[in-house]
């Protein structure tokens, strides 16, 4: 099965909190891993919040980043092309949603998942609108 992650749900493979648990059984259903090319950053950049926030040691940090590297190395990765810009745009002016979960959905709408997997509500809602499968974690 083919499964677009977006960082929402991705983040919940390396830190525990609730639906890290659906998180890790649609990755056991996936043979095709997708991503938006902003999932890494944003993920890192969560991480280094907890970091900051002393949610994370040092060592907890480095060990999730490395995982984090490790499990994307096989995935498919999809950039911000001119189709995905002028989808996001699209969505923009049609849903609530913030910029980053746009390009998400856009994303996903050029990969043609078999599922898109979030945490988000709202990004949820405009990706079944498109027409997307959707599962929230």
């Amino acid at each position: 099965m083919k499964i677009f992650f977006d960082s929402s749900a991705l983040a919940k493979r390396y830190i525990d909190e609730e639906g890290s648990d659906k998180v890790e059984k649609t990755c056991r259903e996936t043979d095709s891993f997708c991503v938006s090319i902003i999932c890494l950053p944003e993920i890192i950049s969560a991480l280094n919040r907890l970091r900051r926030e002393k949610i994370l040691n040092k060592n907890q940090y480095r060990k999730i980043k490395k995982a984090l590297i490790n499990d994307l190395e096989d995935s498919d990765f999809y950039n911000l092309t001119p189709q995905v810009i002028n989808h996001s745009i699209q969505l923009l002016e049609k849903y609530k949603l913030r910029a980053m979960d746009s390009l998400h959905i856009a994303c996903a709408l050029v990969a043609q998942p078999d599922l898109f997997v979030s945490s988000d509500q709202r990004q949820l809602a405009a990706a079944k609108k498109t027409g997307l499968k959707i599962r929230q974690v």
